[in-house]
């Protein structure tokens, strides 16, 4: 006969505890809310304002959420909302307000909300940018870039879709958060350069997306100087003038002309 030593001598054995992981954390809403005003100092939004005008800029931040941070004397939040609207962190960059590009130099400007406020045992996952808008449009097709600048100029160009962005080549593409994209059709969208590294990701993507196109626009259309720079899918779209990046020429060549409008409370019409 065997004997269960613990049982007879009415001591419980010890079980196996589940592996428990810690709760996703989140940034307080209001803070968010808080941000999305000030951008007058907000150089991306200068920029934006002179390629898309002031109306739609504004429309996209709104639509995107995104903020403005007093640090390094105006710089860009681009807050990570889930689907559910919970606030994941914030990443903030800093641009330059004439050319649009990323301030590099001396160093890389980019920070994180939730490093900011020193927030203790912060358990971040991040989530997709833009990622809220998905349950907001149940059924719209899906666009997938690397950075969040993209998602925002080629929601202007082409609103069919919902862009997102990943925040990087290799950013965001693990099970748990490409799972919000059940049953879409989604078209990924990578940088030059970055085609081989997202063919990478088509086996995951189909294992959860109703159809996934890797598309290859760029590459069949970029000169060997356009892919050694590594150039996006919103270079290529600000390539083509808009009505209000041909007004913001005229105004700089005759700043009274700006004084003009304002008094005459004038707004661009875009015959397109």
């Amino acid at each position: 006969m065997v004997v269960d030593y613990n049982k007879d001598n009415f001591i419980e054995a010890d079980k196996p505890k589940p592996n428990l992981l810690p709760p996703t954390s989140f940034v307080v809403n209001e803070l968010m809310k808080r941000t999305l005003t000030n951008y007058g100092m907000n150089p991306l939004y200068i920029y934006l304002s002179g390629m898309l005008g002031k109306d739609e800029t504004s429309r996209i931040f709104q639509l995107y959420h995104v903020g403005t941070s007093k640090k390094w004397g105006g710089s860009t939040v681009y807050w990570q909302i889930d689907w559910q609207g919970n606030v994941r962190t914030g990443k903030i960059m800093l641009y330059d307000a004439e050319t649009g590009h990323r301030t590099k130099e001396p160093r890389s400007y980019v920070s994180w909300v939730h490093t900011e406020l020193n927030l203790p045992n912060y358990n971040l996952k991040q989530c997709l940018f833009g990622e809220h808008l998905l349950s907001e449009n149940p059924t719209k097709p899906v666009a997938i870039v690397e950075s969040e600048k993209s998602a925002l100029i080629a929601t202007h160009y082409m609103p069919e879709f919902i862009w997102l962005a990943t925040g990087g080549m290799h950013g965001c593409f693990k099970s748990d958060v490409v799972s919000v994209l059940k049953g879409r059709s989604v078209m990924l969208c990578p940088d030059l350069g970055a085609r081989e590294v997202w063919q990478t990701k088509m086996a995951l993507l189909t294992s959860v997306c109703s159809k996934v196109v890797l598309s290859d626009s760029l590459e069949q259309c970029a000169t060997d100087e356009q892919r050694k720079n590594g150039l996006d899918i919103a270079d290529f779209l600000l390539m083509t003038e808009t009505p209000a990046m041909i007004l913001q020429k005229m105004i700089k060549r005759n700043p009274n002309l700006q004084t003009l409008i304002d008094c005459l409370h004038l707004e661009l019409v875009d015959s397109g």
